[in-house]
């Protein structure tokens, strides 16, 4: 009996030794799931890690993950938010209080952050997690900022399953806070329910970087920083694109977008700003399009999943490496377009 507790404790100090370093193994994962559905915050950032991982051998150990975490079926009620604008904005801010309030209703808050990624370490740069400090150490809440890498649209390769496994640890309200307003931002409206486009009073969107696209997707506009003697001028820029919005293609939600004007330091306009999100929802999942986007989303995560292990499949092939590196000469040298070689290496052999 003592040399099977020894061996017991082995193996366990072994598993936990893998754990730490994230070194799964299947019956690892299957034990992480289960933490992660009992709402152990620790096991949620190591699901997190091991789903944002790059690294071949854990693809098929993240599938695992999300296998067993749809198999525990734990249910949620969640709602997802999308917050972006220009660097500045003070999205963080936003989102703080916006986190706080939530949590002081009762609801349990997770943010993923998406931070600009260093272009030589690929890791994130700005830590939204040390400038929302607050909300951070609330119990009833989950601050993960994640390297944008080079994912398109500023947002983490794997935001879409941190989701995923945010609501199967109990979360209800998630935020997801991307780098900032760019051509492929957009990717993020293809993973929540709600779209929030922060702005700043006073600016154009010359100014302030602004795609007449990105304001056409937003379900809801905050002119920020309503404060300080910024007031009128934040109300004369609200009131300006109240006007413009109206000419803008009818929102497939057959919602009206609200311009509001908030302040994070004040505290005045939240109050408004949640109201406003809540009956969009209500309204959403009366009309059934809440569910159908949902369906649609999925739909979309599946193709772009689907491109990856095309890629990652056809890569990992010794001759198609090859090709890869032919082309690739071909390509820098002129002598080849991009597009040309992209086509020739998809229509290669293994």
């Amino acid at each position: 009996m003592l040399v099977n507790n020894t061996s017991k404790s082995k193996a366990i100090k072994a598993a936990q030794e893998r754990i730490r370093s994230n070194k799964f193994i299947i019956g690892d994962v299957e034990d992480l799931a289960r933490e992660i559905t009992d709402g152990k915050t620790e096991a949620l950032a190591r699901g997190i890690t091991l789903i944002e991982s790059n690294k071949d051998e854990d693809r098929p150990l993240s599938h695992e993950l999300l296998k067993a975490i749809k198999e525990i079926g734990n249910p949620s009620s969640s709602q997802r938010i999308g917050v972006t604008g220009i660097p500045g904005v003070g999205k963080s801010t936003f989102i703080e209080k916006l986190g706080l309030d939530l949590v002081n209703e009762g609801h349990r808050v997770a943010v993923l952050a998406v931070d600009p990624s260093s272009k030589r370490t690929g890791g994130s740069i700005l830590g939204d997690k040390t400038r929302m400090e607050k909300l951070a150490n609330n119990n009833n809440a989950f601050v993960r900022p994640s390297p944008a890498a080079d994912a398109l649209g500023g947002v983490a390769r794997a935001t879409m399953e941190a989701i995923i496994l945010c609501e199967a640890a109990g979360y209800d309200r998630i935020i997801v806070e991307t780098v900032g307003v760019g051509q492929s931002e957009t990717s993020v409206r293809e993973m929540v329910d709600v779209f929030c486009l922060l702005l700043i009073g006073g600016a154009g969107d010359e100014v302030q970087g602004i795609k007449r696209g990105i304001v056409e997707m937003a379900d809801l506009v905050v002119v920020h920083k309503a404060d300080s003697g910024n007031e009128y001028i934040c109300k004369e820029t609200a009131s300006a694109y109240r006007s413009s919005i109206h000419l803008f293609p009818k929102p497939k939600g057959e919602h009206t977008v609200e311009v509001l004007t908030a302040s994070s330091y004040t505290g005045d306009g939240h109050n408004e700003f949640r109201s406003k999100l809540q009956g969009l929802i209500d309204l959403w999942i009366e009309n059934e399009y809440f569910s159908t986007q949902r369906s649609l989303q999925q739909v979309e995560r599946m193709k772009v999943h689907a491109m990856e292990i095309l890629m990652s499949t056809h890569m990992n092939s010794s001759g198609s490496q090859k090709i890869w590196n032919e082309l690739k000469i071909g390509v820098e040298k002129g002598e080849i377009s991009a597009y040309s070689a992209a086509w020739s290496w998809a229509k290669s052999k293994k």
